[in-house]
Protein backbone atom coordinates (compact mmCIF):
# COMPACT_ATOMS: atom_id res chain seq x y z
CA UNK A 1 0.00 0.00 0.00
CA UNK A 2 2.71 1.96 0.52
CA UNK A 3 3.23 3.06 -3.53
CA UNK A 4 -0.28 4.59 -3.23
CA UNK A 5 0.53 6.89 -0.29
CA UNK A 6 4.17 8.03 -1.27
CA UNK A 7 3.02 8.37 -4.57
CA UNK A 8 -0.26 10.22 -5.15
CA UNK A 9 0.84 12.01 -8.26
CA UNK A 10 1.30 8.76 -10.53
CA UNK A 11 -1.93 7.47 -9.45
CA UNK A 12 -3.80 10.85 -9.89
CA UNK A 13 -1.81 11.17 -13.52
CA UNK A 14 -3.08 7.35 -13.88
CA UNK A 15 -6.73 8.20 -13.39
CA UNK A 16 -6.70 11.50 -15.43
CA UNK A 17 -5.14 9.31 -18.39
CA UNK A 18 -7.82 6.59 -18.28
CA UNK A 19 -10.67 8.94 -17.53
CA UNK A 20 -9.64 11.24 -20.35
CA UNK A 21 -9.26 8.27 -22.87
CA UNK A 22 -12.46 6.63 -22.17
CA UNK A 23 -14.58 9.99 -22.85
CA UNK A 24 -12.68 10.90 -25.78
CA UNK A 25 -12.96 6.79 -27.45
CA UNK A 26 -16.81 7.18 -26.28
CA UNK A 27 -17.63 10.97 -26.79
CA UNK A 28 -15.82 11.77 -29.89
CA UNK A 29 -13.95 8.93 -31.58
CA UNK A 30 -17.21 6.16 -31.03
CA UNK A 31 -19.83 8.99 -30.65
CA UNK A 32 -21.72 7.14 -33.59
CA UNK A 33 -22.24 3.94 -33.93
CA UNK A 34 -20.21 2.14 -36.82
CA UNK A 35 -17.99 -0.94 -37.60
CA UNK A 36 -14.53 0.00 -36.67
CA UNK A 37 -12.34 -0.71 -39.45
CA UNK A 38 -8.96 -2.82 -39.45
CA UNK A 39 -6.55 0.63 -39.44
CA UNK A 40 -8.72 1.96 -37.04
CA UNK A 41 -8.44 -0.61 -34.73
CA UNK A 42 -4.50 -0.79 -35.20
CA UNK A 43 -4.45 2.96 -34.55
CA UNK A 44 -6.17 2.21 -30.83
CA UNK A 45 -3.96 -1.01 -30.07
CA UNK A 46 -0.67 1.12 -30.80
CA UNK A 47 -2.08 4.20 -29.03
CA UNK A 48 -3.37 1.76 -25.78
CA UNK A 49 0.26 -0.35 -26.00
CA UNK A 50 2.01 2.93 -26.11
CA UNK A 51 0.33 4.62 -23.11
CA UNK A 52 1.09 1.42 -21.17
CA UNK A 53 4.55 1.44 -22.02
CA UNK A 54 4.84 5.71 -21.58
CA UNK A 55 3.36 5.01 -18.02
CA UNK A 56 5.49 2.15 -17.31
CA UNK A 57 8.55 4.49 -18.19
CA UNK A 58 6.92 7.06 -15.58
CA UNK A 59 7.15 4.85 -13.00
CA UNK A 60 10.82 3.62 -13.69
CA UNK A 61 11.66 7.28 -13.71
CA UNK A 62 10.16 8.00 -10.33
CA UNK A 63 10.19 4.80 -8.46
CA UNK A 64 12.87 2.38 -9.83
CA UNK A 65 13.68 -0.67 -12.43
CA UNK A 66 12.10 -3.11 -9.72
CA UNK A 67 8.86 -2.01 -9.91
CA UNK A 68 9.28 -1.19 -13.82
CA UNK A 69 9.73 -4.80 -14.76
CA UNK A 70 6.92 -5.62 -12.03
CA UNK A 71 4.64 -3.53 -14.40
CA UNK A 72 5.95 -4.75 -17.43
CA UNK A 73 5.18 -8.57 -16.18
CA UNK A 74 1.70 -8.25 -15.14
CA UNK A 75 0.79 -6.05 -17.85
CA UNK A 76 2.07 -8.67 -20.51
CA UNK A 77 0.36 -11.90 -18.10
CA UNK A 78 -2.94 -10.16 -18.26
CA UNK A 79 -2.62 -9.16 -21.85
CA UNK A 80 -1.55 -12.70 -22.99
CA UNK A 81 -4.24 -14.13 -20.61
CA UNK A 82 -7.17 -11.76 -22.08
CA UNK A 83 -6.64 -13.84 -25.52
CA UNK A 84 -9.08 -16.18 -24.78
CA UNK A 85 -11.75 -13.46 -23.62
CA UNK A 86 -11.25 -12.68 -27.13
CA UNK A 87 -12.85 -16.11 -28.79
CA UNK A 88 -15.38 -15.05 -26.33
CA UNK A 89 -15.81 -11.63 -27.93
CA UNK A 90 -16.50 -13.85 -31.23
CA UNK A 91 -18.74 -16.83 -29.75
CA UNK A 92 -21.13 -13.86 -27.85
CA UNK A 93 -21.51 -11.39 -30.70
CA UNK A 94 -22.54 -14.60 -33.03
CA UNK A 95 -24.76 -15.98 -30.99
CA UNK A 96 -26.67 -13.38 -30.37
CA UNK A 97 -26.03 -12.16 -33.69
CA UNK A 98 -25.09 -8.74 -32.56
CA UNK A 99 -24.74 -6.41 -35.43
CA UNK A 100 -21.25 -5.02 -36.24
CA UNK A 101 -21.53 -1.17 -35.31
CA UNK A 102 -22.83 -2.23 -32.25
CA UNK A 103 -19.74 -4.28 -30.72
CA UNK A 104 -17.57 -1.47 -29.71
CA UNK A 105 -20.45 -0.36 -27.53
CA UNK A 106 -20.78 -3.63 -25.79
CA UNK A 107 -17.36 -3.86 -25.31
CA UNK A 108 -16.82 -0.23 -23.91
CA UNK A 109 -19.29 -1.13 -20.97
CA UNK A 110 -18.35 -4.24 -20.69
CA UNK A 111 -14.77 -2.78 -19.86
CA UNK A 112 -16.05 -0.08 -17.91
CA UNK A 113 -17.37 -3.06 -15.53
CA UNK A 114 -14.21 -5.10 -15.93
CA UNK A 115 -12.51 -1.79 -14.10
CA UNK A 116 -14.88 -1.82 -11.30
CA UNK A 117 -14.83 -6.03 -10.12
CA UNK A 118 -10.75 -5.71 -11.04
CA UNK A 119 -10.35 -2.84 -8.51
CA UNK A 120 -12.58 -5.33 -5.86
CA UNK A 121 -10.61 -7.99 -6.51
CA UNK A 122 -6.93 -7.20 -6.57
CA UNK A 123 -7.59 -4.36 -3.57
CA UNK A 124 -9.45 -7.00 -1.37
CA UNK A 125 -7.09 -9.36 -2.74
CA UNK A 126 -4.14 -7.59 -1.13
CA UNK A 127 -6.03 -6.94 2.36
CA UNK A 128 -6.64 -11.12 2.26
CA UNK A 129 -2.91 -12.00 1.26
CA UNK A 130 -1.31 -9.47 4.02
CA UNK A 131 -3.88 -11.19 6.64
CA UNK A 132 -2.67 -15.00 5.29
CA UNK A 133 0.76 -14.86 6.21
CA UNK A 134 1.58 -18.01 8.98
CA UNK A 135 3.73 -18.12 11.44
CA UNK A 136 7.77 -18.17 10.45
CA UNK A 137 8.79 -21.94 10.58
CA UNK A 138 11.90 -23.90 10.26
CA UNK A 139 11.17 -25.92 6.85
CA UNK A 140 14.62 -27.82 5.17
CA UNK A 141 16.84 -25.54 7.19
CA UNK A 142 15.53 -22.64 7.20
CA UNK A 143 13.45 -20.16 8.49
CA UNK A 144 10.76 -18.85 6.17
CA UNK A 145 6.83 -17.46 6.15
CA UNK A 146 4.46 -19.18 4.31
CA UNK A 147 1.50 -16.95 2.99
CA UNK A 148 -1.54 -19.32 2.76
CA UNK A 149 -3.47 -17.87 0.04
CA UNK A 150 -0.41 -17.51 -2.65
CA UNK A 151 0.43 -21.07 -2.16
CA UNK A 152 -3.13 -22.00 -2.72
CA UNK A 153 -2.94 -19.63 -6.15
CA UNK A 154 0.13 -21.28 -6.32
CA UNK A 155 -1.38 -25.05 -7.04
CA UNK A 156 -4.66 -23.54 -8.62
CA UNK A 157 -2.09 -21.86 -11.37
CA UNK A 158 0.04 -24.76 -11.75
CA UNK A 159 -2.97 -27.55 -11.85
CA UNK A 160 -4.32 -24.73 -14.37
CA UNK A 161 -1.70 -24.52 -16.39
CA UNK A 162 -1.26 -28.41 -16.75
CA UNK A 163 -4.48 -28.95 -17.74
CA UNK A 164 -3.99 -26.09 -20.35
CA UNK A 165 -1.87 -27.77 -22.13
CA UNK A 166 -3.58 -30.94 -22.61
CA UNK A 167 -6.88 -29.29 -23.33
CA UNK A 168 -8.86 -29.59 -26.34
CA UNK A 169 -10.18 -26.43 -28.69
CA UNK A 170 -13.23 -25.71 -27.49
CA UNK A 171 -13.82 -22.16 -29.16
CA UNK A 172 -17.16 -23.52 -31.15
CA UNK A 173 -18.84 -20.59 -32.84
CA UNK A 174 -22.11 -22.60 -32.99
CA UNK A 175 -22.03 -22.91 -29.26
CA UNK A 176 -25.50 -22.50 -27.40
CA UNK A 177 -25.10 -19.72 -24.61
CA UNK A 178 -29.00 -19.91 -24.29
CA UNK A 179 -27.97 -22.06 -20.84
CA UNK A 180 -25.64 -19.58 -19.67
CA UNK A 181 -25.86 -18.54 -16.19
CA UNK A 182 -25.42 -14.64 -17.00
CA UNK A 183 -28.49 -15.16 -19.79
CA UNK A 184 -30.52 -17.28 -17.14
CA UNK A 185 -30.05 -14.17 -14.51
CA UNK A 186 -31.41 -11.59 -17.23
CA UNK A 187 -34.74 -13.80 -18.42
CA UNK A 188 -35.17 -14.27 -14.47
CA UNK A 189 -35.35 -10.31 -13.26
CA UNK A 190 -36.07 -8.80 -16.75
CA UNK A 191 -38.48 -9.21 -19.89
CA UNK A 192 -36.25 -9.37 -22.73
CA UNK A 193 -37.00 -8.47 -26.34
CA UNK A 194 -36.52 -10.45 -28.58
CA UNK A 195 -35.38 -7.96 -31.20
CA UNK A 196 -32.96 -4.90 -30.86
CA UNK A 197 -33.62 -1.53 -30.80
CA UNK A 198 -30.50 0.57 -32.18
CA UNK A 199 -27.84 0.59 -29.94
CA UNK A 200 -29.77 0.88 -26.89
CA UNK A 201 -29.29 -1.80 -23.83
CA UNK A 202 -33.29 -0.87 -22.81
CA UNK A 203 -36.65 -0.55 -24.80
CA UNK A 204 -40.26 -0.05 -24.56
CA UNK A 205 -42.74 -2.16 -26.24
CA UNK A 206 -46.55 -1.69 -25.18
CA UNK A 207 -45.74 0.36 -22.88
CA UNK A 208 -43.70 -2.38 -20.99
CA UNK A 209 -39.86 -1.34 -20.12
CA UNK A 210 -37.63 -4.37 -21.31
CA UNK A 211 -33.83 -4.76 -22.29
CA UNK A 212 -32.34 -5.99 -25.56
CA UNK A 213 -30.14 -8.93 -26.75
CA UNK A 214 -27.40 -6.24 -26.47
CA UNK A 215 -27.74 -5.97 -22.82
CA UNK A 216 -28.15 -9.64 -22.64
CA UNK A 217 -24.55 -10.06 -24.45
CA UNK A 218 -22.81 -7.18 -22.34
CA UNK A 219 -24.36 -9.34 -19.32
CA UNK A 220 -22.54 -12.35 -20.73
CA UNK A 221 -19.17 -10.46 -21.78
CA UNK A 222 -19.10 -8.76 -18.09
CA UNK A 223 -19.83 -12.75 -16.40
CA UNK A 224 -17.30 -14.48 -18.41
CA UNK A 225 -14.21 -11.24 -17.43
CA UNK A 226 -15.11 -12.78 -13.86
CA UNK A 227 -14.51 -16.38 -14.78
CA UNK A 228 -11.35 -15.62 -16.22
CA UNK A 229 -10.20 -13.11 -13.40
CA UNK A 230 -10.00 -16.34 -11.87
CA UNK A 231 -7.00 -16.90 -13.51
CA UNK A 232 -5.29 -13.94 -14.54
CA UNK A 233 -5.92 -12.14 -10.44
CA UNK A 234 -3.77 -15.08 -8.75
CA UNK A 235 -1.37 -14.86 -11.94
CA UNK A 236 -0.22 -11.32 -11.43
CA UNK A 237 -0.65 -11.49 -7.50
CA UNK A 238 3.02 -13.68 -7.97
CA UNK A 239 4.56 -10.55 -9.40
CA UNK A 240 3.50 -7.97 -6.51
CA UNK A 241 1.31 -9.51 -3.90
CA UNK A 242 2.09 -6.35 -1.58
CA UNK A 243 0.99 -3.87 -4.38
CA UNK A 244 -2.13 -2.75 -5.54
CA UNK A 245 -1.12 0.20 -7.22
CA UNK A 246 1.50 -1.96 -9.91
CA UNK A 247 -1.03 -4.36 -9.76
CA UNK A 248 -4.38 -2.24 -11.00
CA UNK A 249 -2.42 0.00 -13.02
CA UNK A 250 -1.00 -2.70 -15.11
CA UNK A 251 -3.89 -4.68 -15.41
CA UNK A 252 -6.33 -1.63 -16.24
CA UNK A 253 -4.21 -0.60 -18.97
CA UNK A 254 -4.17 -4.33 -20.76
CA UNK A 255 -7.86 -4.13 -20.38
CA UNK A 256 -8.28 -1.05 -22.20
CA UNK A 257 -6.53 -2.15 -24.86
CA UNK A 258 -8.86 -5.89 -25.55
CA UNK A 259 -11.46 -4.04 -27.58
CA UNK A 260 -8.71 -2.44 -29.74
CA UNK A 261 -6.97 -5.66 -30.20
CA UNK A 262 -10.56 -7.85 -30.75
CA UNK A 263 -10.90 -5.47 -33.86
CA UNK A 264 -7.41 -5.93 -34.95
CA UNK A 265 -7.34 -9.82 -34.36
CA UNK A 266 -10.82 -10.93 -34.72
CA UNK A 267 -10.54 -12.82 -38.46
CA UNK A 268 -7.04 -14.02 -37.53
CA UNK A 269 -7.57 -15.40 -34.13
CA UNK A 270 -7.06 -19.22 -35.71
CA UNK A 271 -3.62 -18.28 -36.72
CA UNK A 272 -2.37 -18.33 -32.66
CA UNK A 273 -3.10 -22.37 -32.25
CA UNK A 274 0.41 -22.30 -30.22
CA UNK A 275 -0.59 -19.30 -28.03
CA UNK A 276 -2.29 -21.67 -25.77
CA UNK A 277 0.70 -24.10 -25.18
CA UNK A 278 2.14 -20.61 -24.26
CA UNK A 279 -0.22 -19.62 -21.92
CA UNK A 280 0.22 -23.15 -20.32
CA UNK A 281 3.73 -22.57 -19.85
CA UNK A 282 2.95 -18.81 -18.32
CA UNK A 283 0.46 -20.40 -15.88
CA UNK A 284 3.03 -23.12 -14.88
CA UNK A 285 5.91 -20.91 -14.31
CA UNK A 286 3.64 -18.23 -12.48
CA UNK A 287 2.23 -21.23 -10.27
CA UNK A 288 5.84 -22.66 -9.33
CA UNK A 289 6.95 -18.92 -8.40
CA UNK A 290 4.09 -18.48 -5.94
CA UNK A 291 4.69 -21.76 -4.33
CA UNK A 292 8.56 -21.63 -3.60
CA UNK A 293 8.40 -17.61 -3.15
CA UNK A 294 8.85 -18.35 0.70
CA UNK A 295 12.01 -20.38 -0.14
CA UNK A 296 13.67 -18.87 -3.08
CA UNK A 297 12.81 -15.23 -4.69
CA UNK A 298 12.49 -14.97 -8.43
CA UNK A 299 13.97 -11.55 -9.53
CA UNK A 300 11.37 -9.41 -11.13
CA UNK A 301 13.75 -9.13 -14.18
CA UNK A 302 13.45 -12.96 -14.59
CA UNK A 303 9.76 -13.28 -14.36
CA UNK A 304 9.36 -10.76 -17.29
CA UNK A 305 12.28 -12.83 -19.24
CA UNK A 306 10.78 -15.24 -19.31
CA UNK A 307 7.20 -14.33 -19.75
CA UNK A 308 8.35 -12.20 -22.33
CA UNK A 309 10.12 -15.44 -24.55
CA UNK A 310 7.64 -17.46 -23.99
CA UNK A 311 5.22 -15.36 -25.59
CA UNK A 312 6.73 -14.37 -28.80
CA UNK A 313 8.23 -17.92 -29.37
CA UNK A 314 4.54 -19.50 -28.79
CA UNK A 315 2.93 -16.59 -31.14
CA UNK A 316 6.37 -17.68 -33.89
CA UNK A 317 5.66 -21.22 -33.61
CA UNK A 318 2.09 -20.36 -34.45
CA UNK A 319 2.78 -18.92 -37.93
CA UNK A 320 5.95 -21.38 -38.34
CA UNK A 321 3.63 -24.18 -37.84
CA UNK A 322 0.12 -23.41 -38.34
CA UNK A 323 -2.99 -25.37 -37.34
CA UNK A 324 -4.03 -28.05 -40.07
CA UNK A 325 -7.28 -27.41 -41.83
CA UNK A 326 -9.83 -30.35 -41.38
CA UNK A 327 -11.33 -30.89 -44.68
CA UNK A 328 -15.36 -31.27 -44.13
Amino acid sequence: MDHLINHPGLLTGFGIVVLVMLLLDLGVFNRHSHTVSTKEALIWTVVWIGLAMCFSGVIYYYMDFENFARFQSAYWIEKALSVDNLFVFILVFTFFKVPKEYHHRVLFWGIIGALVFRAIFIFAGVEIINMTYLPAMELFGKTVKINAVLTIFGIFLLVSGIKSWFAKDEHDENQDLSKNFAVRMVHKFFKVSNEYDGEKFFTVKNGVRMVTPLFVALMVIEFTDLIFAVDSIPAIFAIAPDDPFILYTSNIFAILGLRSLYFLLANFMDKFSKLKYGLAIILSFIGIKMIISPFYHVESVISLSVIGSVLILSVVASFLFPKKVENS
